[in-house]
This record gives structure tokens, C-alpha cells and sequence, in this order.
């Protein structure tokens, strides 16, 4: 297993510097714009590299994962598809249609469906019926675009993918379900060099390269499919469908947070701004590795208390309101930020002012 995993991050490295040549020269780059504020043209191919290995990883072990050539061709067209946008910037309501048939065949053809959804009321556990498959559609299409959201600053979204793909192999593992680990452990060591050339280590900026929306939707439809199969599995659930929620806190939080304050400007729910939570913590004066630092040691949090509370059976119904109280408390802070970002403000200069006096 851990000659499969080198041999993963080797082959991801490899690929990373193939497409990344290929990407200018077919001008497959970004540019900085007015919500961009990179330096230069930076290849997106980051998504198309890694999934390449991965896809090669599950045609070898085709049964790591059920209906293993299904998710295949649903990520392949994703990934064809996040390609063309970043390309050509095609049609959300393309995207949208896509994302909803996706979810139709995981339904029709691998059975994956949000059955049930825990003992989130009470004591029984709450069968959705056919009210299912709409919340799985609204699931698909969410996770989709909530990891997407969040791919905004150098190293956040292949840090977060780690974060969830690594918490969702500790619960297959102790589960005994090793095919799925194994899996999660591929995901993992293949993401790894994208963000070491995301963040220009060991290479320098001059390497860096971006994920692409190819990668981000990829990665989130994979983190879906993988939390139904977890949790929707019957006996042989590897955990709670309320635990995963917590595994992938940051990206729905700052997406549903998003979602509500766009609708409340009357703005569309997908139109990209520059106030997600990464941004709010650089405009309150931290550097982008900071930022980094502390989405990620936020995100290990919660998904740590997700472990936790699953390992200890900890009720459904205190996991979910303890979830949604979180959720609450995430979107009151980024309804008011301006106001944080003011006290918090002068609260640094009083801090500053008071160190000077007191050094002179």
C-alpha cells in the first residue's frame, strides 16, 4: 500500500508538469481580474492532473468503490465539462442541468440515495421515502458547488479535500472497510503535490498552478459520493449521515452563509464575489498562509469532533442541532462582518498603540 501511495504522489507530480506545459500552450490559464489578484497567467490544470492518476488508480482496482465505472463516467464528464468553463466561462445553467443529471444517474444506476438521514428528532431514525431524492440532487448539486466556493486563496482547497478525504478513510477504516480507505488514501497522496505547487514549494511561484473548476467540482461531487456511500449503506454504515456533515463543515457553511446573504441583495445565489470567509480573515489584516492556517485548523476541528462523536455514538440529535447552531452562529458573524472587522480593527491598533507606549 504505501509503494501504491508513492508511486500516486510521483505519477500526480508528473502529471502536474505535462498538463501544466500543455495549459499554455493551448492558453487553458488564469488571468488576474478584478476578484483575482494573482500574479500572472497560472495554468488550471491542477483538477485535470490529479484526477487523471485517480481515474487510473480506480481502473486498476475497480472494485475499490461501488459501481466504480459510473462515478468514472459521471467525473469524467464533470471534469470535460469544468474544462470547457474554464476555457470558454459556459453558462452556469448549463452547469447546473449537468450537475442535476449527474445526480440521477448516482440514483438510477449505483443506487446512491439520501434514504435516511439519522435519528436527528428523537430516537428513531427519519426515512426520507421519496423526499429522498430530491435531497439527494440538493446534495449533489450543493457539495458540487460549495467546494468550489471555497477555492479562492493558494493551498485552501486541496487542504480542505485533505482534511475530508482523510477524516472520511479514518472512518472507513474503522469500519473495516479497507477498499474505501485505500481509496481515500489514493485521493489524498495524489491532491498533495498539487498543493505543494500550488503554493510554489519546493519550485517557486514560477511552477504554481490552479486547480481549475475541472478539479473543484470533481473533488466535490467525489467527497458526495463517498459520504452517501459512508452513510446510506444500511449496517454496513461507516458512519452517521449527520456525522458528515461535520467533515466537510467550512465548505457548507461558507456556502449556505453565501448563498442566504446573495439572495438577500437580490443577487444570483452563484455569483461570485470576494466575500467568502478567506476573504473576510485577509481583510481583517492576515496573510494568505495565515488564512490558510486557520480555515484549516478550523475545518480539522470540526471534522475531529465528527470522528469523535461517531466513535462514542453520540446522538444524532445533539450532533445535528450541535451542526446547525454552528451553522447559525457562522452566517450571524458573516451577516455583520463589517462590524467584526471595524471592533476588530481598532481592538489591533489599541493593542499597537499600547505596545509602542510601552516600549518608549
Amino acid at each position: 500500500m504505501i509503494t501504491n501511495n508513492v508511486g500516486l504522489f510521483l505519477c500526480s507530480f508528473l502529471s502536474l508538469f505535462i498538463f501544466r506545459k500543455v495549459a499554455i500552450y493551448i492558453n487553458l490559464v488564469d488571468e488576474p481580474n478584478s476578484r483575482k489578484h494573482h500574479s500572472g497567467s497560472v495554468p488550471l490544470v491542477g483538477g485535470i492532473a490529479v484526477f487523471i492518476v485517480v481515474f487510473s488508480y480506480l481502473l486498476v482496482f475497480p472494485d475499490t468503490i461501488s459501481s466504480s465505472m459510473l462515478y468514472l463516467g459521471c467525473a469524467s464528464i464533470l471534469l470535460f465539462v469544468g474544462l470547457l468553463d474554464d476555457l470558454y466561462d459556459i453558462s452556469f445553467r448549463l452547469r447546473l442541468l449537468l450537475q442535476i443529471v449527474i445526480s440521477g444517474l448516482m440514483m438510477v444506476f449505483g443506487g446512491l440515495v439520501l434514504n435516511y438521514i439519522g435519528a436527528v428528532f428523537g430516537s428513531s431514525t427519519v426515512e426520507l421515502s421519496y423526499f429522498g431524492y430530491v435531497m439527494t440532487v440538493v446534495a449533489v448539486v450543493g457539495a458540487i458547488n460549495a467546494f468550489n466556493m471555497v477555492d479562492g486563496i493558494d493551498g485552501l482547497l486541496g487542504a480542505l479535500a485533505t482534511i475530508t478525504f482523510s477524516s472520511l478513510g479514518i472512518l472507513f477504516y474503522l469500519n473495516n472497510q479497507h477498499e474505501l480507505t485505500a481509496f481515500c488514501t489514493a485521493i489524498v497522496f495524489a491532491i498533495a503535490p498539487y498543493i505543494l505547487m500550488n503554493l510554489g514549494i519546493p519550485l517557486g511561484q514560477r511552477f504554481k498552478v490552479f486547480m481549475g473548476d475541472a478539479g473543484s467540482t470533481v473533488i466535490g461531487f467525489t467527497v458526495v459520493w463517498l459520504l452517501l456511500e459512508g452513510s446510506q449503506s444500511g449496517e454496513a454504515s461507516a458512519f452517521s449521515p449527520v456525522t458528515a456533515l461535520w467533515l466537510a463543515a467550512i465548505p457548507i457553511m461558507d456556502a449556505v452563509s453565501t448563498i442566504i446573504r446573495r439572495i438577500k441583495k437580490g443577487q444570483s445565489p452563484f455569483q461570485p464575489d470576494r466575500e467568502h470567509l478567506h476573504h473576510i480573515l485577509q481583510r481583517l489584516g492576515l496573510g494568505s498562509k495565515m488564512t490558510l492556517a486557520m480555515i484549516c485548523s478550523i475545518a480539522s476541528v470540526f471534522a475531529c469532533i465528527g470522528i469523535i462523536a461517531q466513535i462514542y455514538n453520540v446522538p444524532d440529535y445533539v450532533m445535528f442541532y450541535g451542526f446547525l447552531i454552528c451553522l447559525l452562529v457562522y452566517n450571524q458573524v458573516m451577516m455583520n462582518i463589517w462590524k467584526f472587522t471595524v471592533v476588530t480593527r481598532r481592538f489591533i491598533r489599541f493593542l499597537k498603540r499600547k505596545s509602542q507606549s510601552e516600549i518608549d
